[in-house]
């Protein structure tokens, strides 16, 4: 469990290619490194670049193994008071998608 606690203003300063941070879901990655290996090309990335890419990492619809890779990127948690509170639409870990889900009608 990531135990660093990284503020939104701290992940702002991270924001050019040469040193690119974004938030999904709450988590702090550093995804520096990352940029050449995307398949989408680096620039969707350095878009969000020091800031909260969650709604544009869900709404493309990322695979479990995409999901799987980030988590080594992970740097920290925003704090409890800057965190957002996401629907039920959003999942934010690989791990949470292997679970089973039960409906309730």
């Amino acid at each position: 469990m990531l135990k660093e606690i990284i503020t939104r203003c701290e992940v702002s300063s991270h924001d050019s290619p040469d040193d690119c941070w974004i938030i999904i879901r709450n988590i702090v990655y550093d995804i520096t490194e990352f940029l050449q290996e995307h398949q989408g090309g680096m620039e969707i990335l350095i878009e969000y670049a020091g800031s909260d890419a969650t709604e544009a990492f869900e709404s493309v619809g990322h695979s479990v193994k995409a999901r799987m890779i980030m988590e080594k990127y992970a740097v920290g948690v925003l704090p409890e008071d800057q965190k957002s509170h996401y629907g039920v639409e959003y999942v934010s870990h690989a791990k949470k998608l292997l679970c089973p889900v039960h409906l309730v009608a």
